[in-house]
């Protein structure tokens, strides 16, 4: 097994270095462990604007990661340490998540920590999780990965979370919100994620007596940026590989009210409607076509809807009222 301890705190390096081991080290057992800046990681099969408050992602300047894996949305921040165990496939059972959080679970009950797995894939303490995990299958080999709420921004964390579950209609996976909690509340005050990480590899290395360490060579860590800026930094990726939906939302502005509907495909819209009883000079129909095509991007339609006179469809409004329908 090769123990490997990310030299980056950048979320798009990080998820952009699992997808580089799986294809590298195809027939090596692997265990990574890297810390997060700020970051908001969402699973492959959401809808990334339906996870996130937007505004206040950007207002941040979190990042915002889709992963390779399936489940739900986690934010991750240096109070959080993520765990990744990479494996030969048809060794284990797929949907068997004890194994690789078992030694979770030792390290945080020989520490005192009433840890358990409970349900499929979550790691509990008193009631409240402090870990969800996922799994994916992909080359012959599978990834578990999990993440240990070390001491992390609660109050960062539900604000970043919180979304408005009337915008978007679609068939994506939805979050399942559970209670959280920081593991720090039932370890050491003083207790760091550096501190953490030192005893989950002591705990790997025992169960792994052959267990060797490994630094990412120059070769790896520039593919891993090669990937890290086709994929993991763009849009495309991030945002328009989010399944079809509908999206609504209602605003009232001194001009009226607006009510904005947009069918998105890949995050490109198909379709719009816009209601409301603002007074125009121009058909809205006008402005609508103008967004047909167009990323449901909020950079991308600020640089649309400034360069048109939206006094002649709304009356007397402001580009960041309008904006606010489309968020």
């Amino acid at each position: 097994m090769l123990l490997i301890d990310s030299p980056s705190q950048n979320a798009y390096f990080n998820i952009a270095s699992e997808e580089y081991l799986l294809k590298h080290f195809p027939t090596e057992d692997i265990f990574l462990l890297y810390v997060n800046a700020p970051s908001i990681i969402v699973g492959k099969f959401q809808n990334t604007l339906a996870e996130i408050n937007l505004d206040y992602v950007n207002e941040k300047n979190i990042k915002v990661v889709r992963r390779m894996s399936g489940g739900g949305t986690v934010y991750h921040d240096s109070g959080n340490l993520n765990f990744s165990f990479h494996t030969l496939l048809g060794q284990h059972d797929f949907m068997d998540f004890s194994i690789f959080t078992q030694p979770v679970l030792t390290l945080l009950n020989a520490h005192g920590v009433p840890a358990v797995l409970q349900g499929r894939n979550d790691l509990l303490v008193d009631g409240k999780k402090f870990s969800g995990n996922a799994k994916l299958a992909r080359h012959g080999k599978m990834i578990q990965h999990g993440t240990i709420l070390l001491n992390s921004e609660m109050e960062v964390l539900g604000e970043a979370l919180k979304v408005n579950p009337l915008k978007f209609i679609d068939k994506a996976i939805k979050s399942n919100r559970s209670r959280v909690t920081n593991l720090i509340d039932y370890l050491p005050k003083d207790t760091t994620t550096n501190e953490l990480k030192q005893w989950l590899t002591e705990e790997i290395i025992k169960n792994n007596p052959t267990a060797q360490r490994y630094e990412f060579t120059e070769e790896d860590l520039d593919g891993i940026e090669k990937l890290m800026t086709e994929k993991y930094e763009t849009w495309d990726w991030n945002f328009g590989f989010s399944p079809n939906y509908n999206f609504k939302k209602a605003i009232k502005i001194p001009a009226g009210f607006i009510e904005v509907h947009l069918d998105v495909v890949h995050g490109i819209i198909e379709k719009t409607k816009i209601f409301g009883d603002f007074f125009a000079s121009k058909p809205i129909e006008l402005l609508e076509e103008q967004l047909i095509g167009q990323k449901h991007e909020i950079i991308n339609l600020e640089h649309i809807l400034s360069s048109l006179n939206l006094t002649e469809f709304f009356g007397k409004v402001t580009l960041e009222e309008i904006l606010e329908g489309f968020k």
